[in-house]
């Protein structure tokens, strides 16, 4: 090797620029984005950077970092589900009419109900995953035209349901622990969020069918040519995606005291440019759920920031979905970047 290409070769010599290409390479386009998030929501309130309000973020993202794990699951078989918001949307009203049925007939019983009720809502929501399980895996069906229709169904299920009246009549019980409990100082859905963070960490990296999502994902016939079951593995996404999204649709519900037909409506939208935003690639096959956590919390981070600076919500909207049409660009762009190294 020549003196010239050695001091080319040497990190020392190399620019800021050659760091920095990296650090979008290798973490995608995230990290810049916190930093311009945190220096502009900062200067705009002097509210932004408190721990009060710190924490007031992380106890609002937890419904969407709990839906973001379970798209983190379709779009790494190169999916999506875009009834996530009509899952959260069921689950409510099922959830709250069976726990207000069961408090009603036994008020006594206020844990009972509390347990039943949630089933049913999680259930429901599930059932939702299951279905459109079966039309991606089985039937074929897109997974965009599936899922699209099947949130029309059940948006319109859940308004035949409650007529678009909210459903009250839950035991205070649920409110007071799901949704305004605190254990230790810590609102108690950020337990609950961190266990299904560690769940899904564990699920994806460390077992056998984290990597056949993976394998599904960035080749399906391949997958299929080495063994895998890719219409189980497809089945199982879309049913594990459903859950989270009941899950968080019934905290959701505990936080509001009140089961909504019309609750979720943004979530897909959010749910799918958290993920992008986190680097899991729409093609399917890349994404890690470290990343989608960051993710889900910087889309928090922002909708708290604009409220703060008082931003109509009609703009919060052009906001969100300029983010995910960035991300998306960033996306194409690093994929360039990784594979001119590579070449």
């Amino acid at each position: 090797m020549s003196a010239s290409e050695t001091e080319k070769a040497t990190p020392e010599r190399r620019g800021p620029d050659y760091w920095l290409k990296l650090l979008f390479v290798r973490l995608g386009v995230l990290p810049f984005l916190l930093v311009i998030a945190v220096v502009v929501f900062t200067l705009l309130s002097d509210n932004f950077l408190t721990g009060r309000n710190l924490m007031n973020v992380v106890r609002q993202s937890v419904y969407l970092t709990i839906v973001s794990l379970g798209q983190m699951f379709a779009l790494l078989t190169g999916g999506f589900d875009l009834s996530v918001g009509t899952i959260l949307a069921l689950t409510s009203v099922v959830g709250a009419m069976v726990m207000a049925s069961v408090y009603g007939a036994m008020p006594e019983m206020a844990g009972l109900a509390i347990a039943i009720g949630a089933l049913a809502g999680i259930l429901a929501g599930t059932t939702i995953g299951a279905v459109n399980g079966i039309g991606v895996a089985v039937f074929n069906v897109s997974p965009f035209i599936m899922t699209l229709g099947i949130a029309s169904v059940g948006f319109g299920i859940a308004l035949y349901l409650t007529g678009g009246v909210p459903v009250y009549g839950m035991p205070i019980e649920f409110g007071d622990t799901f949704g305004f409990g605190t254990w230790f100082g810590i609102p108690s859905p950020i337990y609950v969020a961190v266990l299904f963070i560690v769940l899904v960490y564990f699920i994806v990296n460390w077992t056998r069918f984290g990597r056949y999502l993976y394998a599904v994902g960035g080749n399906i016939k391949a997958a299929r040519l080495s063994g895998i079951s890719t219409r189980f593995t497809l089945f199982t996404t879309y049913v594990i995606c459903g859950f989270l999204a009941a899950v968080s649709g019934m905290l959701l519900t505990a936080r509001l005291d009140t089961g909504e037909a019309n609750i979720g409506a943004s979530m897909p939208l959010e749910s799918i440019a958290a993920c992008v935003i986190a680097g899991v690639s729409l093609r399917g096959g890349v994404g890690r759920v470290e990343n989608v956590v960051l993710g889900a919390l910087f889309i928090g981070l922002v909708q708290n920031g604009m409220n703060l600076a008082r931003i109509e919500s009609y703009l919060q909207t052009v906001v969100l979905g300029g983010l995910l049409i960035l991300a998306v660009v960033a996306d194409q762009i690093r994929l360039r970047y990784i594979a001119n190294m590579r070449d």
